[in-house]
């Protein structure tokens, strides 16, 4: 393996040379680089394998740690239940957005409720966690067009699904500036996301809230009912 002194790295890649001695030690500390301590001194970087393992090491550590933090974190709750009834948070971004999403669902045990509004939301990862539900947990989603029915129908067949009457739901009776809705979803009745995306930029915001007496889910429930046909059971408070 080729290896240089810290004059030859300048030369090379036109870095004075004492920036070149401070990288090379930020590099040594992290197991990436290796010093020959001759007259001068010679450095070389270790082999590609090596530095694979060890920034992986690095990384799932650091993962591992923010982890345990953020578990740590979860574990602080409010003594006060009147206000966590009223709780509403937000999100940002489709990725934090789709893995809130998931996480809830996969805490279903009765029933999960899913209005899709825009077919960028109905992702392969969704749907192959809908469509590995248990099979005692109700599935119902709804659409807000024709062919995000069909498509539901197509790739998530233990799926009950319906179209909609929810004109808020159908993009092409909005004005054009308008965000439009990502999903509703309604878990257990209890705990609730709801999405828009912008139409010009097409990102994504979410607010999701939980508690059964929550006033945000008890309205996601009457407004979902409103939309759907002969489903009884999300009428029920």
């Amino acid at each position: 393996m080729d290896s240089g002194t810290a004059k030859g790295l300048s030369e090379v890649t036109e870095v004075p040379r004492t920036r070149v001695y401070d990288a090379v030690r930020i590099l040594e500390a992290k197991g990436l680089v290796e010093v020959q301590h001759s007259s001068p001194q010679q450095f070389r970087a270790v082999p590609l394998s090596e530095a694979t393992e060890t920034l992986r090491g690095q990384y799932e550590q650091r993962v591992e740690r923010l982890q345990s933090a953020l578990q740590e974190m979860g574990r602080i709750e409010s003594d006060n239940d009147e206000a966590k009834l009223q709780e509403v948070w937000s999100l940002s971004g489709s990725d934090a957005i789709e893995n809130r999403a998931e996480a809830l669902i996969a805490d279903a045990t009765e029933e999960v409720v899913l209005v899709i509004g825009s077919n960028a939301v109905l992702t392969d990862p969704l749907i192959e966690q809908l469509n590995s539900l248990d099979s005692n947990t109700d599935l119902i989603v709804g659409t807000g067009s024709d062919s995000i029915q069909n498509r539901v129908k197509r790739e998530i067949p233990r799926a009950t699904a319906f179209l909609s009457e929810l004109d808020w739901l159908h993009s092409e009776l909005m004005p054009e500036e308008d965000a439009a809705v990502g999903r509703l979803l309604l878990v257990d009745r209890s705990a609730m996301l709801v999405s828009s995306i912008d139409p010009q930029t097409g990102d994504e915001q979410a607010i999701f809230a939980t508690g059964l007496k929550n006033g945000l889910i008890v309205i996601a429930r009457r407004l979902i009912s409103q939309g759907v046909v002969d489903m009884d059971p999300l009428e029920q408070d």
